[in-house]
């Protein structure tokens, strides 16, 4: 079992070094920029990472599998993002999908 201890010295090395790098992005600003390959990586690296995240939630509760509504809400509000809808109207769109299935099932 973690020491109480260890979890506080994880959680100040953890937030010094999160403030150190929101610091040095404007510190760095005006003295480096990443080349046109760096930015593009950047963003294609920023989106993977988010769809890791909503694919992770959408199929993993916790512990446990999540139901099957989820992961099809998540896939029908991906689609509605994907066509370029409001956020507002896809998150209804992800919400009354799951109901639906839900009150289904």
């Amino acid at each position: 079992m973690i020491s109480p201890m260890t979890l506080i010295i994880s959680a100040v090395v953890l937030g010094a070094f999160t403030y150190g790098f929101r610091v040095a992005g404007p510190l760095l600003h005006g003295r480096m920029a990443p080349s046109p390959q760096t930015q593009e990586w950047m963003t294609s690296a920023a989106t993977v990472l988010l769809v890791a995240l909503c694919v992770t939630s959408a199929f993993a509760d916790g512990k446990e599998w999540s139901d099957p509504a989820r992961p099809i809400a998540v896939a029908v509000a991906g689609l509605a993002a994907w066509f370029r809808a409001p956020f507002l109207v896809v998150v209804l769109i992800a919400a009354v999908t799951a109901a639906v299935i839900r009150l289904v099932t």
